[in-house]
């Protein structure tokens, strides 16, 4: 009679989402990722890339105390001189064009340090990767670049120190590209689905995306990645709850208070009309419960 063996088979994990800003920043942030990370930016800010420094960036499954997500932006020091802020955002925040200008703002003006030096400020990258639609670029491609223009006449630019990239996920399929474009819409894709048959296809070209998924499958694997990926899906989802509840809440408020507005209304036009025909002033405050100085103003 055959004996059964036990084999040890451990289930694979479910791979996490790279859309995720700490699973992005885990994957794109982290030292040795410095080549995916390079691909990456070459196709957003078209042009070439020849070193990527990730050494600012704070090591996530390492250092990150559970409960205390903070900025997740990844920060990249780009050919040795200038600096590129990353940031994946999941949910519409508000004011998300003012957010990203003070990011841009606040490390354009950290490089100037105590030496007030202003030659020491270098070109500042901005990139938002967001999951959402922005009202105000609507009418606009997936992938806008931003810079200070002159307006009036020539319209040329005035510095290459400010760049914003805002590149919007869901408009990714709605919308053709071609060119380096076209390499954005395929990493765009791979943020979606990692799994997908497309991006299979296109990880057969591209060895920096193949990388990028080994790596992801490894960190799928990582206990603490997993747990801080809960935790920041937990954190996203009680921010939502939250919002929503303020909705609800200002909704059920606006909706009473407006009928309260409009009891007063009729209750003023009642007033007026008895007023008109000569009621007695006791008469109409018992009808209307107004004040006898509101009836008197009408």
């Amino acid at each position: 009679m055959p004996i059964n063996e036990n084999k040890n088979t451990s289930k694979k994990s479910k791979i996490l989402s790279p859309k995720l800003d700490v699973i992005f920043h885990i994957l794109f942030g982290e030292i040795g990722s410095e080549k995916i990370t390079q691909d990456l930016l070459s196709c957003i800010i078209d042009e070439e890339i020849y070193d990527v420094n990730l050494n600012q960036n704070i090591v996530l499954r390492r250092e990150l105390p559970e409960g205390k997500m903070g900025i997740v932006d990844v920060l990249a020091k780009i050919n040795n001189n200038e600096y590129c802020n990353i940031e994946m955002q999941m949910t519409n925040k508000k004011n998300i064009i003012k957010r990203i200008l003070y990011y841009w703002a606040k490390q354009y003006s950290r490089e100037i340090g105590k030496s007030e030096n202003y030659k020491e400020l270098k070109r500042t990258i901005v990139i938002l990767i967001a999951n959402f639609e922005i009202i105000d670029l609507k009418d606009l491609g997936f992938h806008t670049k931003w810079k200070i223009i002159e307006e009036k006449e020539r319209k040329i630019i005035l510095t290459e120190d400010l760049e914003l990239n805002i590149i919007e996920m869901p408009k990714v399929h709605k919308l053709k590209a071609t060119g380096k474009e076209k390499k954005l819409k395929e990493w765009i894709s791979f943020l979606e689905n990692p799994e997908s048959k497309e991006v299979s296809i296109y990880m057969e070209k591209n060895e920096s995306m193949k990388n990028a998924k080994d790596k992801l499958d490894k960190m799928s694997e990582d206990e603490r990645v997993r747990r801080l990926a809960e935790l920041r899906e937990k954190a996203i989802m009680d921010e939502k709850e939250a919002e929503y509840t303020g909705y609800c809440n200002g909704l059920e408020e606006g909706i009473e208070q407006g009928i309260e507005q409009g009891a007063e209304r009729k209750n003023k036009e009642i007033a007026k009309k008895m007023k008109e025909k000569g009621a007695d002033i006791e008469f109409i405050i018992e009808i209307t419960g107004l004040s006898e100085e509101e009836i008197l103003k009408l």
